[in-house]
């Protein structure tokens, strides 16, 4: 009797695995519905985002064309070809508008990105600039100076996307320190440039605005994590352009693309003269007022001028990563020249962590602990947060994902043979 009762309240086995075999299919399917739907509203976050850009482009075009037809006489190439120095004070006397030589550079950029996809975004308030420096009583160091700003430095109104999705759709509430100040000094940003996914590449592509190529040779890249700013103005298409550098993001793009550049104020110029206008512009009281963790140390002009000996340290290995002849001949060749100019040049010790591991301002990375790569864990919570990999990136995220029992054991078993290197690198003449 009770058994009866029993097979009555509970369901047959039959019945049992087939209802959990039903709930088993039905979540894997509810599962790849929901991935469907994930990747589907991310692929139409990047098209809206691409079909941005493009409006972007044609109205500054548009732009470009409106003002062509009221001022038909510009020289172009004249304008173009004038050093930041000349530029800034042929504006500054008058013979020069600042409306002219921004629609001459908008133009030209419009001509490089065309060919390189340099330019993420072009910035429409650039005209809103324009006419507000016009209307100032007093003009800065760089009065009608078009500037290029890499992706993620802030500007109201527009994305910092670092190349990655979940960014989009999020536009800055404020002018970033930086910007406020090339404003305050009569500076007018007019393009956002592109940059590898995350910013952790020495490639420039992302999987939302693509692959930027070099303008000196398309079949390369311009380097990374600043490449856009580096094809950009290697092009023509920006005479001064403000990126980042943490491991060689503004340093090898310049290399790559031919240009000058200065890491401890994160920007790339065309020239040496240039850099120095921008740190003077740069380094003013309003900088140091909205960044009070800023040392308020200002341009120093005399040191800058005088034509005294300078005493410079070098070194052409850091004990831990060897180079190769190219780049040690580099550093010798600069070091004869600054020799024979009269400076005094000595071999120096980059500094090194206690353990013995050169530090972060050596290698551009901190180590956390035993794991290898500081950004590895940064830069995968990033990318799995809404994000496809950009090809050029996948290798190292697969690296960052090996666990981290397999780190060790990698790092065991490699510390032999890179501890060989700088010995044997000392052998390369």
């Amino acid at each position: 009797m009770i058994q009866q009762q029993l097979r009555q309240l509970l369901p047959e086995p039959e019945v049992a695995s087939s209802a959990a075999l039903s709930l088993l299919c039905g979540s894997a399917v509810a599962m790849v519905v929901w991935k469907w739907l994930g990747e589907r509203q991310i692929q139409q976050k990047m098209e809206e985002a691409q079909r941005t850009r493009e409006e972007g482009v044609k109205k500054m075009a548009k732009a470009v064309r409106q003002f062509r037809e009221q001022v038909p006489s510009v020289q172009t190439d004249a304008i173009l070809s004038l050093p930041l120095l000349e530029l800034a004070g042929r504006l500054q006397e008058g013979s020069l508008s600042p409306r002219t030589v921004l629609y001459t550079y908008i133009e030209k950029a419009l001509e490089v990105t065309q060919q390189t996809n340099c330019v993420r975004h072009f910035i429409p308030e650039c005209e809103e600039q324009l006419q507000e420096i016009q209307g100032q009583k007093e003009k800065g160091l760089l009065y009608g100076i078009p500037v290029s700003i890499k992706d993620h430095i802030g500007h109201e109104g527009q994305l910092s996307t670092c190349g990655l999705v979940q960014y989009l759709g999020t536009p800055e509430q404020e002018d970033s320190v930086l910007v406020k100040v090339l404003k305050r000094q009569g500076a007018i940003p007019f393009a956002k440039t592109n940059v590898p996914q995350s910013l952790f590449n020495y490639d420039c592509s992302n999987t939302i605005f693509g692959q930027t190529l070099n303008p000196l040779n398309h079949q390369k890249t311009p380097g990374g994590s600043s490449g856009g700013e580096g094809a950009l103005i290697a092009g023509g298409g920006s005479i001064l352009g403000i990126g980042s550098d943490v491991g060689g993001s503004i340093r090898l793009p310049s290399s790559f693309c031919g240009l000058c550049g200065l890491k401890p104020t994160a920007k790339r110029l065309r020239d040496v003269d240039s850099l120095a206008l921008c740190m003077k512009a740069l380094l003013c009281e309003e900088m140091f007022r909205l960044d009070p963790t800023l040392p308020p140390i200002p341009f120093n002009e005399e040191v800058y001028s005088s034509s005294a000996p300078l005493r410079v340290g070098y070194y052409d290995t850091d004990g831990y990563f060897p180079l190769p002849p190219c780049m040690r001949r580099a550093v010798r060749e600069t070091r004869e020249a600054l020799q024979a100019a009269g400076h005094k040049v000595s071999t120096t010790t980059p500094h090194s962590s206690p353990r013995g591991v050169p530090s972060f301002e050596t290698l551009g990375f901190l180590r956390k602990g035993k794991q290898l790569l500081w950004h590895d864990p940064l830069l995968l919570s990033s990318l799995s947060t809404g994000n496809i990999v950009d090809p050029s990136l996948k290798p190292q995220v697969t690296c960052y994902k090996i666990p981290r029992l397999a780190k060790k054991l990698l790092a065991l078993i490699l510390k032999p043979l890179v501890s060989s290197w700088p010995q044997a690198q000392s052998t390369v003449v």
